[in-house]
């Protein structure tokens, strides 16, 4: 699983936008959001630079990323 820091993730349009564009390039995916933390945790088949670039092209800043 890997973690992304997003800036700008602070309510839960926010989290249904990231998660809908994660979905929509993995279905299986298993996605966990965090609000306070700022943090999505991606379990994919999809790497994790992917998943960055899906976050961005979301409206969303990444600041780091974890594995």
């Amino acid at each position: 699983m890997s973690t992304f820091e997003v800036l700008g993730m602070n309510c839960g349009h926010c989290t249904k936008t990231i998660t809908e564009a994660i979905l929509n390039a993995d279905q299986s995916a298993q996605i966990e959001t965090n609000i306070s933390s700022k943090t999505v945790k991606v379990s994919s088949t999809l790497d994790s630079n992917k998943i960055k670039g899906i976050i961005t092209e979301a409206g969303y800043e990444v600041r780091s990323i974890t594995e």
